[in-house]
């Protein structure tokens, strides 16, 4: 049950990152009203890159506590 549970939200994360990828890549203005620079849309996609390995690790963590579990 559990595993299923962490598939899932292996799939959720996948699709919020690769959305807000593309709505940061696409986008003009960001909320801010700040015209959104080739070099502004790079950075924001490494921080949001660097979120993603925070999340990604963390994620990884999970599944290792787990498979702990399922063993003992």
């Amino acid at each position: 049950m559990m595993k299923k549970i962490w598939w899932a939200l292996t799939l959720f994360w996948i699709i919020a990152f690769g959305g807000l990828a593309t709505v940061i890549y696409t986008r003009d203005v960001d909320a801010a009203g700040v015209v959104q620079t080739p070099e502004l849309k790079w950075f924001s996609l490494a921080l949001l890159g660097g979120l993603f390995i925070f999340i990604a690790i963390c994620h990884l963590i999970f599944l290792f506590i787990i498979n702990k579990r399922a063993t003992v």
